[in-house]
Parts: C-alpha cells; sequence; structure tokens
C-alpha cells in the first residue's frame, strides 16, 4: 500500500476521529491536528514507515529556531507522540519514532512573564478602531479578571449576571466558577453590549461576536492581543526580544493579586486552577519582588560600618 501523504490526507482525519473517540476536547483535538499538520508538511513525500526519530527532532529544532521554548516544544513532541499512538492503534504503523525523542526539562517554578499596571494601562488604552469596545472588554477580563483565551471564546451574554455584577466562567474541566467584578469592569461590559453585532444562528448568544456575526474565535483573540502586543514593544525598547501573547494578561492578574496580599486559595478560585500547586507559581513572583525591594534598601546602607 501506498503511505504517502500531503498535510491533507486521510492520515489526520484518522487521527481526528480517534482523539473523538477517545473523547479528547475539542480545543486539544485542534491543538494536535495543528502541530501534526505542521510536521507532516515539514516532510514533504516522505513516506510515512520510514520516518525516523532524527526528522521528529529536525522538526522541532525548527520550532525552536522559530521562537518555540521548552513548553511548546514538550507539546508539539506530545502531539506527534500521540499521533503515532493513534497510528498503531489503527494497525497503520507498527513503530512510534517519537518515543526515541527526550522531552525539554521546564523549570516547574520559573516566574511567569507579566505586564506592570504602567504598561498594562498603556496597552488598554491603546486599543483603537471599531471594535474598540470589544477588544478592550476581552482584555479586561483577563487582565484584571484572569479569565483564559478559551473562556472568553465560550462566554455567553446569560453568563453575566448584572443584578449581583459577576461573571459566570466556564473553565477547564467543564468546572463553573463566579468571579465577582468591579463596577468599572460591569460598564464596559455593558457597554460592548450595546455595541455588539448581532450573532447570526444558534441557541446561545456568545457575549463577544465577530465581525463575521459569529461567536469570537480563539485565534482572534490571540491574534488582536499580538497585535497590540506589537504596538507596544514598539513604544518601549525594555521589551524588545521578549515573547508577548494573550495569556500574558492573564499572568499579569495572578501577579497583581499575589502583590496586593490575595491569599492562595482565593487566588485559586479565581483563576479556576484544579490544583494549588499550579496557583502556587505566581508565589515566586511575590518573592521576587521582595528581594528586589531589599536589594533597592540595601544601596541606603552607610558603606563602612566597622563589620
Amino acid at each position: 500500500m501506498d503511505t504517502r501523504f500531503t498535510y491533507d490526507d486521510e492520515y489526520l482525519e484518522l487521527f481526528d476521529t480517534w482523539m473523538k473517540d477517545q473523547g479528547f476536547t475539542k480545543r486539544t483535538q485542534q491543538a494536535y491536528l495543528g502541530d501534526v499538520r505542521l510536521f507532516l508538511t515539514s516532510l514533504g513525500e516522505k513516506e510515512l514507515s520510514t520516518i525516523e526519530a532524527i526528522d521528529i527532532m529536525r522538526f522541532l529544532t525548527k520550532m525552536r529556531q522559530g521562537g518555540a521554548g521548552d513548553a511548546a516544544r514538550n507539546r508539539y513532541l506530545s502531539s506527534i507522540r500521540t499521533f503515532f499512538s493513534a497510528l498503531i492503534e489503527l494497525q497503520m504503523v507498527k513503530n512510534n519514532p517519537s518515543i526515541a525523542v527526550k522531552k525539554s526539562k521546564v523549570e516547574k517554578n520559573s516566574v511567569p512573564t507579566f505586564l506592570s499596571e504602567e504598561l498594562l494601562s498603556v496597552f488598554l488604552q491603546s486599543i483603537e478602531g471599531k471594535y474598540q469596545i470589544r477588544n478592550v472588554a476581552m482584555f479586561l477580563l483577563m487582565s484584571y479578571a484572569g479569565l483564559r483565551v478559551s473562556e472568553l471564546h465560550r462566554l455567553n451574554i446569560s453568563d453575566f449576571n448584572r443584578g449581583t455584577n459577576s461573571l459566570m466562567v466556564l473553565g477547564k474541566g467543564r468546572k463553573w466558577r463566579v468571579i465577582p467584578l468591579p463596577l468599572e469592569i460591569v460598564q464596559v461590559l455593558e457597554r460592548a453590549l450595546v455595541e455588539r453585532l448581532e450573532a447570526r444562528s444558534g441557541s446561545e448568544q456568545p457575549f463577544f461576536v465577530s465581525q463575521f456575526g459569529r461567536r469570537i474565535s480563539i485565534r482572534m483573540i490571540q491574534s488582536i492581543a499580538e497585535k497590540q502586543f506589537g504596538q507596544l514593544k514598539g513604544q518601549f525598547m525594555e521589551l524588545q526580544g521578549k515573547s508577548f501573547s494573550s495569556h500574558k494578561l492573564r499572568h499579569t492578574f495572578a501577579t497583581m493579586q499575589v502583590l496586593a496580599g490575595t491569599d492562595i486559595r482565593t487566588l485559586q478560585e479565581l483563576l479556576g486552577h484544579a490544583s494549588i500547586q499550579t496557583t502556587q507559581i505566581y508565589t515566586h513572583v511575590g518573592d521576587k519582588q521582595k528581594q528586589e525591594a531589599m536589594n533597592r534598601v540595601s544601596t541606603f546602607i552607610p558603606v563602612g560600618m566597622g563589620i
């Protein structure tokens, strides 16, 4: 049997069907399919049975050179491993060459990148255009309420309770959490609803709608954020060379909460983390800030104290 393929070949369809049968979430399916499609495209017309670990290493190296960090590299590798596991189960191949490729070591307690309050203010105030209020509302919910991109995407009008000034958020694992909202955010959300485009169809009414009258996609939210971050980096030289994405707004929210003295359990609830260990990474941000504060104080200690 000819096992040559292109990126839109039957193997991706089989992989998609297998993931659905396994109960993978829609978001995970899309992410894995996108990763595997990139991998297969990089191979040209190489036969499936001849793919080796070195082919996967070359692809991962290319992704790293393109800016992918250790975590992103590991996700690509995970996608490829799952792809070959599916094909083995479907009796399309006999071996999984990705098993021989090691994962990158990711520092578990690395301090996440975030924006200062000043830079966040500049970021939000720089948003302009026809959909300014919609975009400001989205990024306010990420940076001052801690929502994920996927949660913005899923948000419906019915999730906004104007009586209690709160938001019902459907997070990971299909778990709901309630986020109390400051009055300033409530006012922006109300204005966003006034200017909101009417959704074309469907029983649900998405809160954020694209210019085409459909629920705004995760990728569109990310693209809008990337554009705004690009403008911000153009204004501030200290941001050059740093990587910023929409998720950094959620990091910023968590960081501000830690610096404001919010306890770790409350922050866990606000962020919708299943494990408190995930939340604890932000305590290191507080530790870093404390160290920097003490370093600044040390410059005022008189020299020559006879010690």
